[in-house]
């Protein structure tokens, strides 16, 4: 079954920028455009070296129960000029109604300019699958057992 992610606008939202798109046929993610304000698209939205902001898709997503969106870094933003998610993959619940924004992190050592329109983000969606919990006095057995990082090796 391929989800249906229905999108709203927000007022303020340029909408000639369209909806999230896959780049080609085999793209795992669709890319998520920067919607800025009208009163900061000329300009764009200027990040400096290690610090956050909160970018602006113009959008709202109703995701279908049984689904999240995964959000991940653009690797050509994350290569050239240090640009990445903090929270990394971002995950927005089907029970989420809010506007949809990116957080970005600038960890490169120059500041960067989020132009208006510009791909900030890829968007995963992914199935989604709810455990149950339980407590028990003891846990199976296994070859690692305890062994915690590093424990088994490197190469």
């Amino acid at each position: 079954m391929t989800p249906v992610l229905r999108f709203r606008w927000r007022d303020d939202a340029d909408r000639a920028l369209g909806l999230p798109t896959y780049a080609t046929p085999g793209a795992a993610g669709a890319d998520i455009r920067a919607n800025l304000p009208e009163e900061t698209r000329a300009d764009g939205l200027l990040i400096a070296p290690m610090t956050r902001a909160l970018v602006p898709t113009g959008l709202s997503v109703e995701i279908p129960p049984g689904f999240e969106v995964q959000l991940r870094p653009r690797s050509g933003l994350a290569l050239k000029h240090g640009l990445t998610l903090p929270n990394t993959p971002g995950t927005i619940d089907s029970d989420y109604r809010g506007p949809l924004g990116v957080i970005l992190i600038n960890l490169g050592d120059a500041a960067y300019t989020v132009a208006h329109g510009e791909r900030i983000a890829q968007m995963i969606v992914a199935p989604v699958v709810q455990a149950r919990f339980e407590v028990v006095d003891t846990l199976s057995e296994t070859d690692r057992g305890t062994g915690g990082f590093g424990s088994t090796g490197r190469g």
